[in-house]
């Protein structure tokens, strides 16, 4: 398992992105932290939240293994810290964790809607009945 967090700047508000590679498999979550968080506090988020966390549907990726040689080590570190924003795959994830929650609340809308027409039509028989019984 290998999981790692990106925190950048998402005009207006500072975002972080956990990725979590799992048997080949890639789960994003997107948290939403306001103002520019400071270390000690993404950390405090890390420890007390993680297992909260509502990742998305797995993606198929492949992992790389990394090289021995400390040089590259140095600079793969040094590049990751130079990279900024989330890769095409948690993109991905992200984007059918969205489409997930998008159809689900169509679903509950839908849901609502039919329940309200239904409490109508009973509403407009009751009173077609009542207005049939006299006074």
């Amino acid at each position: 398992m290998k999981a790692s967090l990106t925190v950048f700047f998402e005009d207006p508000f500072w975002v972080g992105v956990f990725e979590r590679i799992e048997d080949g498999k890639l789960s994003v979550c997107k948290v939403t932290f306001g103002a520019e968080p400071k270390d000690y506090e993404v950390w405090d988020y890390v420890l007390h939240h993680y297992y909260e966390l509502v990742f998305s549907p797995a993606v198929e990726t492949e992992i790389r293994q990394a090289a021995d040689n400390p040089k590259r080590r140095s600079r793969n570190a040094r590049r990751q810290l130079e990279n900024v924003g989330i890769g095409t795959k948690s993109q991905q994830a992200l984007q059918r964790q969205r489409e997930e929650m998008k159809a689900e609340r169509r679903q509950i809308s839908r849901e609502e809607r039919e329940m309200e027409a239904q409490r109508r039509f009973e509403m407009k028989q009751a009173k077609k009945k009542e207005k049939k019984r006299g006074h």
